[in-house]
């Protein structure tokens, strides 16, 4: 297994920095971005390291299916430009998903 696939299990409650909202542990997985506006913080390197000194705010870009039915949010740093992919969450906003779906079709 390489570095970049390391996992530390860091579900934290947090004040999300871009719409304030006040984001609760998810409770099945690790929590890395606020359910309401989608945005996450550039603060690992591997998941839950928290050893990232950018701290960036990561904005979604687009919303990428997965082969297992799923979905992911790609993030593009708005420090650093660094781009990266989370899991949607079962309590997501999924207007918000739906809008970032819609502005990225082509």
């Amino acid at each position: 297994m390489s570095d970049n696939a390391r996992f530390t299990m860091k579900d934290e409650d947090f004040i999300c920095e871009v719409c304030g909202t006040e984001v609760k542990k998810l409770g099945y997985t690790a929590r890395d971005h606020c359910p309401n506006c989608l945005c996450s913080k550039h603060v690992d390197i591997n998941p839950g390291d928290r050893a990232c000194s950018c701290k960036g705010i990561l904005r979604p870009t687009s919303i990428e299916a997965t082969k297992k039915g799923n979905y992911k949010i790609v993030y593009t740093c708005e420090k650093c430009g660094m781009m990266k992919k989370n899991v949607v969450a079962k309590d997501d906003n999924y207007d918000q998903i739906l809008e970032i779906m819609a502005s990225t079709k082509i």
